[in-house]
């Protein structure tokens, strides 16, 4: 930014409009803020007289914590930029478009303010790409941006990973959550950055904040043919100077139309919430599912065990009977029998043991089967349940759905109410210089009128002389 030198003590137009401006969107207006290497820096300006709006005071003169606020608003400023610009466009933002190269700058100074230097083998490093890598573990998610990162061709350094990580969290729209993750675990964070660091102070939390209103615009960013490792992050702070002579017009319909884009952006992370707790329940129902069908197969298995376990007791029942007989028909026989008839006794000792046994088993499986047949109804009922939660859950995101439809045509029809102001007001002014255009004319025939009134006075006066 270059130097204002004032001429004269009276202020001019380009004065009035710089101090216009500077009391709309800077904090920096005692400040002069230019790149030096890999930071700002922050110089009194003595020539301009503005009277700033009052701001938080710190205590004492620490050059840190102005740093830290000055960029906190720079990002405002950048963000807020942004997204009216992105929305007066109506369109998809490519990576030519310079409000979004200019966020992306100072994002990149946000993230670099305080970072500790380490020494390698090649030098000392100074690099933000080592706090992004953090979110791929606090947010598994996040997996998929490093590696798309790291699978790019052509970005050798890691300040170029930063910067193509930034752009692809940007285009997920997840960039102020992934923000917010690293930012809530300092204690991760110190290993990179001092304690008075940006990333480590309340501004940090405040940017993290106004990055939630970026998800309202839409970027489709090619990152293969640019140059991501070598290009220099210098801010143009002649974007944020601005005309406010107009501002005044339209500030019930911007009112209108920020109060419609806050309610579309809770009802954009309402819907999202309602998904992902939708999609939940529906894993949760197919696992339910699946073990139903489990269950299902295993009382299959226990009722034809039960079968045979019941064959097999008729079985045992039979052959108890027969040997009843048969004891009964050996008693009648001779003693030397007797060795035959110990045998039978032995064998069915052995066949009751072994009914009992069965039995046992058999009332061990009716019990199973009792209790699976219990656990079936359970898992119905919770299973319907879930059907009924998820039948509600899918109409509150259908009329979640008609409320953001709503919440477009109103803003539609904002739009279209504020051009035609606009449109009014230059038909307004168009009549006004209509009107002074016929009020010269009437000054002019009003001379003349005059003029003649005067020489028909001195004709009638030297008349009069001429009569006497």
């Amino acid at each position: 930014m270059s130097d204002l030198t004032p001429q004269s003590e009276t202020p001019t137009p380009t004065t009035d409009k710089i101090t216009q401006a500077a009391r709309e969107t800077i904090y920096l207006c005692n400040f002069r803020v230019s790149v030096d290497g890999e930071w700002l820096c922050l110089r009194e300006l003595n020539d301009i007289s503005l009277t700033p709006d009052p701001e938080p005071v710190h205590e004492g003169n620490d050059p840190i914590a102005i740093e830290r606020l000055n960029l906190m608003n720079m990002a405002k400023l950048s963000i807020k930029g942004l997204i009216e610009s992105a929305l007066n466009l109506g369109r998809t933002l490519d990576s030519d478009y310079a409000p979004l190269q200019q966020f992306f700058v100072v994002m990149e100074h946000c993230l670099k303010h305080g970072l500790k230097t380490k020494k390698t083998f090649l030098g000392q490093n100074k690099s933000f790409w080592g706090p992004l890598e953090l979110v791929e573990k606090l947010t598994p998610e996040a997996g998929e941006i490093t590696a798309s990162v790291k699978d790019l061709p052509g970005l050798k350094t890691p300040l170029g990973r930063g910067r193509a990580w930034l752009r692809l969290a940007l285009m997920q729209k997840k960039l102020s959550d992934y923000m917010k993750t690293i930012i809530n675990r300092k204690d991760l964070l110190s290993e990179f950055y001092e304690p008075n660091a940006l990333m480590m102070e309340e501004e940090g939390a405040v940017i993290a904040g106004l990055l939630v209103g970026l998800n309202v615009i839409d970027a489709n960013l090619c990152m293969k043919g640019e140059d991501l490792d070598s290009q220099v992050g210098v801010i143009d702070f002649s974007m944020y100077l601005k005309d406010g002579g107009h501002s005044s017009k339209s500030v019930e319909g911007d009112g209108q139309i920020t109060a419609i884009l806050d309610q579309k952006n809770y009802v954009e992370e309402l819907n999202r919430h309602l998904s992902a707790s939708v999609n939940n329940l529906q894993a949760k129902v197919d696992a339910l599912e699946k073990s139903n069908t489990k269950l299902t197969e295993e009382l299959a298995v226990a009722n034809n065990r039960i079968i045979t376990l019941q064959e097999d007791v008729e079985r045992v029942k039979e052959e108890s009977s027969y040997q009843l007989e048969s004891r009964k028909a050996l008693r009648s026989d001779s003693a030397a029998d007797g060795q035959a008839l110990g045998e039978t006794r032995k064998q069915l000792k052995e066949e009751t043991l072994l009914r009992l046994d069965v039995e046992k088993e058999l009332e061990v499986q009716i019990g199973m089967k009792q209790e699976m047949e219990l656990s079936m109804k359970m898992l119905e009922k919770d299973v319907c349940e879930k059907q009924d939660a998820l039948v509600e859950l899918r109409q509150q995101l259908e009329d979640l759905r008609a409320i953001n439809q709503q919440l477009m045509h109103k803003s539609q029809s904002a739009d279209a109410s504020s051009k035609q102001k606009s449109e009014i007001i230059v038909r307004m002014e168009e009549k006004m210089n209509q009107m002074s255009g016929t009020i010269k004319q009437l000054e002019t025939s009003d001379k003349h009128l005059a003029k003649q009134a005067r020489s028909l006075n001195s004709a009638a006066g030297k008349l009069l002389q001429l009569q006497q």
